[in-house]
This record gives C-alpha cells, sequence and structure tokens, in this order.
C-alpha cells in the first residue's frame, strides 16, 4: 500500500518508464551482485581453486530470491551493505558460503554492477532514441517540400521547408544515437583488483601465479557480457567514466530542449502543435488554452538532466589517491536520476514527434506576411535586366520596404510592399507580374533536396543498422 506521508521522487512515481526503474531497482542491482559472485567463484575454480560444482549450483539456484529483510537486519548490524548481502546470500546458500565474495573487495560487485546498469540502461535510451528518429524522419519525408518562414534571431528569414527543420531535430537525435553507441561500445568491467587496484589478495590465492590473475579479469568480463576490464584501477573504476555516460545523457536532453522549445515557439504561431487529447485541459480557468504542456515539462527534466551531468565531474575532481567514499552516496542519486530523467525526457519525445500536429494556412500566412521582402532582391535584378540601375532600385526598395513594414508595425495594416513597387515606374512592372514572383517555392533552395539526402544517406542506414530494435523497446539482460 502507498504510504502518502512519505516523499517519492516523481521520477519514479510520475515520469519514468517501469522497464527503466526496474533497472535501478534493489531487485536487479542485488540479483546482479549475485550473478558477479557466481562469475567469480566459476572463474576461480576455472583456474584451479578448490570450489566445487555443488556449490557453484547452489549460488546459480538462489539467484533471484533475496531476503530483503534479513539484508536489512544484518546491515543494521554490520554498517556495511555488501557484508550484509554476502551473508545473506550465505544463508539460502550454506555450501556455498565459505567461497562466496572470495578475494573480492566491495566494489568488486558495487562498482562492476553500475557498469552493468549503466549498460543496460544505455540500451534502452538508445531503442528510444531511434524511435524518435523514426517518427522525425518520417515527418521530414511528409513535409519535405512545404515552404515555411525560416528565423535567425527569431526574426523572419528566407523561407526553408518543414521537413528541412525536422532535419535540424533528427540530426540531433542522429548525434545522440552515435555517442551512444561509442560510449556502450567502450565501457568496460572494473573486474577484480582488489582493495587498492593491485590485486594482491588474488596473488595470494594463486599463489603467487601472475598469469591466473590476469586472466580471472577475463574470464569475469566475458561470463558478464564484457568484452574487457579496465587495464588499471585503484579501488573503483575511474569516476570519469560516469561523468562520460552522464555527458551522453546531457547530449540527450540538449535536442529534447532544443526541440521542445522551437515547437513551444511553433505553437505559440498556430504553425505546429504537439498532441493534444480530446478530454485534456489546458487551463484550469481559461477553458480554451491549448498549452503544450508535454514540451514544457519536456524542456523542465532536461533542465535538470543538464545541471545533473555535473554531479559525477565534481566526484571525479575530488577523489583520493586510490578511493574515498565521498562519491557513494553522490552516486547513488545522481546517475540513477539521471538515467529516469532522460527516459522520461525520450517518453515525452516519442510521445510527442509520433503526433505532431500541422496547420498548412497558418504557415502560408506567416510566410506570405514576409515574402514580399524576402523577393525584392528578386524584384531589383529582374528590373536590372530590363535596363534599370541596380543601386538607384536598391534605394527606391529600401524606401518601399520600410514604409511598409512602419505601416504594418505603427498601423497593423497589411504588408502593401508589392503594391508600393507597381506603382513605382522605375521597376516597370504590374502587380500581377509581382504576384507571380511569390511562389513560396522559388525560395526554399535546395530544402527539398537536402532533407532527401540526409534522410537516405545519414538516417536510413542508422535505422538498418538497429532493424532488430522495434517500437522503442531494449532487450535488457536479466
Amino acid at each position: 500500500m502507498k504510504d502518502y506521508r512519505s516523499y517519492e521522487t516523481p521520477l519514479n512515481s510520475r515520469y519514468a518508464s517501469e522497464e527503466m526503474k526496474y533497472l535501478f531497482s534493489s531487485q536487479y542491482k542485488f540479483s546482479t551482485w549475485r550473478k558477479l559472485w557466481i562469475a567469480l567463484a566459476e572463474s576461480e575454480q576455472e583456474l584451479g581453486l578448490p570450489i566445487t560444482d555443488e556449490q557453484l549450483n547452489e549460488m546459480r539456484a538462489h539467484i533471484d530470491d533475496i531476503d530483503f529483510d534479513k539484508a536489512a537486519e544484518y546491515e543494521k548490524k554490520f554498517r556495511h551493505d555488501v557484508m550484509a548481502h554476502v551473508h545473506t546470500y550465505g544463508e539460502c546458500c550454506p555450501k556455498a558460503r565459505g567461497i562466496i565474495h572470495l578475494g573480492a573487495t566491495s566494489c568488486y560487485v558495487g562498482d562492476n554492477t553500475d557498469v552493468i546498469i549503466m549498460r543496460e540502461g544505455l540500451k534502452i535510451l538508445l531503442s528510444k532514441l531511434l524511435e524518435v528518429l523514426r517518427s522525425l524522419s518520417a515527418f521530414a519525408e511528409e513535409y519535405k517540400g512545404m515552404p515555411t518562414l525560416a528565423y535567425t534571431h527569431y526574426q523572419p528569414a528566407q523561407p526553408t521547408t518543414v521537413g528541412k527543420r525536422a532535419t535540424l531535430w533528427a540530426n540531433d537525435i542522429l548525434m545522440d544515437i552515435e555517442e551512444v553507441e561509442k560510449l556502450m561500445g567502450e565501457l568496460k568491467l572494473l573486474g577484480s583488483k582488489g582493495t587498492t587496484g593491485t590485486q594482491a589478495s588474488f596473488l595470494e590465492l594463486f599463489d603467487g601465479d601472475y598469469s591466473k590473475v590476469r586472466q580471472l579479469d577475463g574470464l569475469i568480463a566475458k561470463k558478464m557480457g564484457f568484452e574487457s576490464c579496465v587495464p588499471v584501477s585503484g579501488q573503483t573504476y575511474t569516476r570519469k567514466v560516469d561523468f562520460k555516460v552522464l555527458s551522453v545523457l546531457s547530449l540527450i536532453a540538449q535536442s529534447a530542449a532544443k526541440f521542445s522549445n522551437d515547437m513551444r515557439l511553433l505553437q505559440h504561431m498556430k504553425e505546429m502543435e504537439e498532441p493534444f487529447e480530446k478530454n485534456q485541459i489546458g487551463s484550469s480557468a481559461m477553458a480554451y488554452k491549448r498549452n503544450p504542456m508535454r514540451c514544457e515539462r519536456m524542456a523542465a527534466l532536461a533542465r535538470y538532466l543538464m545541471i545533473d551531468s555535473l554531479n559525477p565531474a565534481i566526484t571525479a575532481a575530488t577523489q583520493w589517491f586510490e578511493r574515498t567514499l565521498d562519491d557513494s552516496a553522490n552516486k547513488r542519486l545522481s546517475i540513477a536520476e539521471a538515467f529516469l530523467c532522460c527516459d522520461a525526457v525520450l517518453n515525452l519525445y516519442e510521445n510527442v514527434s509520433a503526433g505532431l500536429v500541422v496547420y498548412p494556412k497558418m504557415i502560408e500566412k506567416h510566410l506570405r506576411e514576409e515574402l514580399p521582402f524576402m523577393a525584392t532582391e528578386n524584384i531589383m535584378m529582374d528590373a536590372v535586366r530590363r535596363g534599370g540601375d541596380r543601386q538607384e532600385l536598391h534605394e527606391h526598395i529600401r524606401e518601399h520596404s520600410m514604409d511598409a513594414a512602419r505601416q504594418v508595425k505603427l498601423e497593423g495594416k497589411s504588408n502593401d510592399l508589392l503594391h508600393r513597387i507597381a506603382q513605382d515606374p522605375i521597376f516597370g512592372v504590374t502587380e500581377q507580374e509581382l504576384e507571380g514572383i511569390l511562389q513560396p517555392e522559388k525560395y526554399i533552395g535546395c530544402a527539398a533536396m537536402q532533407t532527401e539526402d540526409f534522410l537516405r544517406e545519414c538516417v536510413q542506414p542508422v535505422l538498418d543498422r538497429h532493424a532488430d530494435i522495434h517500437a522503442g523497446k531494449a532487450e535488457i539482460n536479466v
């Protein structure tokens, strides 16, 4: 039964997915500890230590049946979480009790599990990034030829297309996917390095045989699904690893925040909207409101995630010699919350990108309000080809443009620049002829072709490479 008198992080109760919450659960963490103890014992047996198959089978039979109440009792007694779980595991594995955690230090299970969880978390995020990329790519393809007003400095600029703008969002996601892939390929286990990274206890166990000590790390890595372990360490893997991981999560947050901010601006202009459900309420007071609350939430969570990425940077910088424990409490918060937060951000991004609403008439209206200004260079060049003086024409256009803009801004009237130019004999052109110049497609440059090239050359190879990951689902190693 839920205790409504106790604080619970909104990341858990409101935002993150069940799969990501499970990954950071006590069940997943401590069952992974047991798998690591089994991998250690199996490897030690293979390298000649007197560990029996009966002991290993007993350990394998009790991976998931964790008595958390018993573990809590032991931790209260020992004030040590790892030894609490060693004893709890030993109670249900009496034959193996004496060889559990043999030669290891706490970081053997703690640090290796952290790396395993982070890699599995990256798998979940990768699947969701791919789903966002699919949605944005389909959207870009559909709207690659629809002209829209572009903005620099949030001021009207040369037109682009709705689809071309979407490629900017998609390219950010594409870069994030590449960083996640690279990071997943680089992650290494800590292995079995001992209390200060010298593996002294294992050298003692193997009677001074250094070759067996080296083999031990390789065997454990293979059993846990990794290529290798870190070559050197203190008691812990360098906390720079945590910073690299959260830096990639921060990159994802930056992409999502950029998209959400653009969408909020577009929704203000009534050109595009995030999905809005039939019974959704936009405002408790203003019944007509359709607030971009999903994009606002995305921006809020992304902001938190970007700031959270500073935690491991400071932790990595302040570790003393072979280890200091001021990393532990911070890691418990910052790593888990970063992944839960990034998961929540991508859940929102998936939802919004799959249901984008476009209003072509509003897009056309805004474009046509500004297009006369953007057409002036073409109008001037046509007049020059008919024998006009470029500098004189430029001055006339400048004056007409200023007068038209003044009328729009001060009097709230429509843009009558074309009428002014048609009435000026220096241009020798009719208003009807000018209307022929104002075809939006003439001003979008290579936007449609760029979109096609980007989707074909950059996006599709990535989607093909991950064709086995569908609908944002990742296979988590449990």
